[in-house]
């Protein structure tokens, strides 16, 4: 068997595994679909207001486009979502990572793959539902072309292996500081805001905005909204998918490195 073959049945593995020690957490995804019905909402009624008085307040949006961008990424952040960082936190705490670290497969192959697993799952019992929920009672716009419509989900895919990087990465370095509570919420709070969920980019200062266009923030959601809306088309849709992907193989490969670093010399507390 290949090395590439080896990789992918292990990542199939995790991710099955992943998907079936979600099955007995299913019903917080039914609820699920009325938190993020409420966001939806909410959102909707601020921007409502706000474009009530001032109809360009959002530069490169319009009120439609301005829903949509709300609803489909509230939409697909519960597909990017995932607790890499967290788990691999109690992970630590509890002692479980030695058996972890201990097996024949890397650990970023155990933790991103169940996080596909869990991917998988919510999108059958709470994305799906939601898309359809969101769609029917909001004046939604179709993707803006067929290729569009291809290229999201293209670029939804590489949110998924980019958001699980940054927070294996982030998980990481609860081999040190034992406790990251605090880390995890500042982290949080950064991604939300820097990823264009709650703003788009366009709303930044134009300091800011050429700031983070060097970080791989925006590609978690701002990118793959704005091919969606049709806001990025020829080379500059390929530029901004190869970069996103570019960002996730990056961090991916800075993950295991960091990973390995950090271990270098573990005290596990738990056990």
């Amino acid at each position: 068997m290949s090395a590439v073959a080896q990789t992918a049945r292990h990542y199939g593995e995790f991710a099955r595994i992943g998907f079936v020690n979600i099955l007995a957490f299913r019903l917080r995804y039914y609820t699920g679909i009325v938190t993020y019905l409420i966001n939806v909402t909410v959102y909707y009624f601020i921007w409502k207001a706000l474009y009530a008085a001032d109809a360009n307040f959002a530069q490169g949006f319009d009120f439609a486009e301005m829903v949509t961008y709300v609803a489909v990424g509230w939409v697909i952040r519960s597909v990017y979502f995932n607790n890499i960082d967290a788990n691999i936190a109690t992970d630590v705490q509890s002692g479980n990572i030695i058996l972890t670290m201990l097996k024949p497969t890397t650990v970023l192959a155990r933790y991103l793959g169940q996080s596909l697993g869990e991917a998988a799952f919510r999108l059958v019992l709470l994305t799906a539902p939601t898309a359809v929920i969101v769609a029917l009672i909001f004046p939604l716009q179709a993707p803006a072309s067929p290729l569009h419509a291809a290229a999201f989900l293209a670029s939804l895919a590489g949110s998924v292996v980019l958001s699980g990087a940054l927070n294996f990465i982030v998980g990481a370095f609860a081999l040190e500081m034992k406790s990251i509570l605090g880390l995890l919420r500042a982290k949080f709070y950064v991604q939300e805001l820097l990823s264009g969920l709650l703003l788009p980019m366009t709303m930044f200062p134009p300091a800011l905005q050429s700031v983070l266009a060097w970080l791989p923030f925006e590609h978690v959601a701002y990118t793959p909204l704005r091919i969606y809306l049709g806001k990025l088309n020829g080379a500059e849709l390929w530029t901004a998918l190869a970069a996103e992907w570019a960002w996730a193989a990056a961090l991916l490969w800075a993950g295991s490195w960091f990973w390995g670093w950090m271990a270098r010399e573990t005290t596990i507390q738990g056990g």
